[in-house]
């Protein structure tokens, strides 16, 4: 099964942000487009905003002037349903409501061709239950575009219950021939990536709502630690607090409120607020006019230790002990089979975040995960208010050593980062285990879709097999509640692993 021919029509029904978008991969592609919304008049203005954005690429040397005059040609709006007839692709994008969706297919069905392929674009609602409404639901298939459409190149192709097997190549095929990269998936709440992404959002909110950091310093440790480019915060207020609240929302009660999903309370309050981000002015944060710019938690200069003490090999922390040295800072190496600890001059010890909290302990003090320990900017320490204060200052001294800026959070287990992905990962590993999709497509989606600077899968490799899951386990004894009790998938991984290794444990 091969894509559309070039020549087949494509047409494009709803005249927002989106449909646009979709209107205009499309037409640069080289396809006939027909543009077609219920409130006259709109598809007009929509042409002309899309004809208004081709002028500006080529303004920008990215279009051809002979492409976009081409271009212009073959875009029409369309005053009635009817003249969508000859069309082989309709791609909807009209409002996020069943009941909307599926009368529009209805319509849909009596006038285009059986074999047109019908395409809904959306983001939160069942492929499944759109075209249950269908005489032919075989042939309606999911493709989930991300905003802006012409930019991001993600497509999550999504096959329905009843989608048949043909629609769905056709589907992929088209996007791949559009110049975008399809990932396949299952029909299931979120798809992909509003799934998978949901902890990256929630665990930044519940670290705030325990009092363990302010916005401004988890947006910095999630951005200058973790490597991912936006931090939670600052991103549900570029999306939109309402909107990114309502995915949430949607994902839960799709799961039968399973507990993994369940929404912020902090974030309902913003949005009752009518704070809804930039769009309003403000959000997490002001962005008025003179507003100051939320600035991180940052720590004092402090004394680094004259030498430290290895207790093993820190796992995915062991690039730190060549930065030690790098730092003119004596390291004493203890073979320990299970070390994963640094002791410090104090008698104190620093220990990479495993689920558990410093106040556990006498006299531990916890670093947050990096993406890369040598690039790393920032390091996030929590202690509790029985740590040591000398232990606390040569913890911090040792890091500001190492170039980087230091954040003291609460006594937070697992941290800001770490929390954060084995969370990402154990749901990767859940999707993986209930045919959502494959580990390829998640990593894909989840580089493309949210620009995470690793896949789900990738981190898993990078942290070793059961990392992720000791880190939840640890979790899970200190919050029973079920939000962190690792999936059983993530359990067989780990456990596999083991096996393999010789373990009885």
């Amino acid at each position: 099964m091969t894509a559309l021919d070039l020549s087949s029509p494509v047409a494009v029904v709803g005249t927002g942000t989106m449909g646009q978008g979709i209107a205009q991969v499309a037409l640069v592609a080289g396809h006939r487009v027909r543009l077609y919304d219920a409130v006259p008049g709109r598809a007009r203005e929509a042409a002309a905003a899309i004809q208004a954005r081709l002028d500006r690429l080529v303004a920008k040397d990215r279009l051809t002037a002979a492409d976009r005059d081409a271009a212009h040609d073959r875009l029409l709006p369309a005053a009635e349903l009817a003249e969508l007839a000859d069309c082989s692709l309709v791609v909807e994008a009209v409002l996020e409501r069943l009941d909307a969706k599926q009368e529009l297919f209805r319509a849909l069905e009596d006038v285009v061709g059986e074999d047109c392929l019908l395409a809904t674009n959306t983001s939160s609602l069942s492929v499944t239950a759109i075209g249950g409404a269908l005489r032919s639901p075989g042939r309606l298939v999911g493709l989930h575009f991300f905003n802006p459409a012409p930019l991001l190149p993600l497509v999550e192709v999504v096959s329905g219950f009843a989608t048949d097997v043909s629609s769905a190549t056709r589907a992929y095929e088209m996007a791949r021939a559009w110049g975008k990269t399809p990932v396949a998936c299952a029909d299931t709440p979120g798809f992909i990536v509003n799934r998978i992404a949901r902890p990256f959002y929630a665990e930044a909110f519940a670290v705030y709502e325990a009092q363990g950091a302010d916005p401004a310093t988890i947006d910095a440790v999630l951005r200058e630690s973790g490597g991912f480019r936006m931090g939670a915060f600052e991103l549900t207020d570029l999306i939109g607090q309402d909107v990114n609240e309502s995915v949430t929302h949607s994902v839960w009660q799709s799961f039968f409120q399973d507990v993994r999903f369940t929404p912020s309370l902090a974030q309902r309050r913003l949005v009752e607020s009518g704070r809804l981000g930039r769009k309003s002015g403000q959000g997490w944060y002001d962005y008025g006019d003179d507003a100051e710019p939320a600035e991180p938690h940052t720590a004092e200069q402090s004394r680094p230790p004259a030498y430290v003490v290895a207790e093993g090999d820190l796992g995915p922390a062991a690039e730190l002990l060549a930065l030690v040295r790098e730092a003119g800072i004596a390291v004493r190496e203890e073979d320990e089979d299970h070390g994963t600890r640094l002791v410090l001059p104090s008698g104190g010890q620093l220990a990479l975040a495993d689920g558990q909290t410093s106040v556990e302990f006498r006299d531990v003090v916890y670093f947050d995960l990096a993406l890369d320990y040598r690039k790393a900017t920032r390091i996030a320490l929590s202690a509790s208010q029985d740590t040591a204060p000398q232990t606390l200052a040569e913890a911090i001294g040792l890091f500001q050593a190492l170039g980087k800026d230091v954040s003291l959070i609460g006594d937070v287990p697992g941290m800001i980062v770490a929390r954060t992905v084995a969370r990402v990962v154990d749901l990767a590993h859940d999707a993986v285990a209930k045919g959502v999709a494959t580990e390829e497509d998640i990593d894909t989606a989840m580089r493309l879709g949210v620009n995470y600077p690793l896949g789900p899968f990738e981190w898993s490799r990078r942290l070793g097999r059961n990392w992720a899951y000791a880190l939840l386990d640890d979790l899970h004894l200190r919050d029973p509640s079920g939000r962190y009790a690792p999936s059983l998938a993530l359990y067989r991984h780990a456990y596999a692993s083991d096996k393999r290794e010789g373990s009885t444990s």
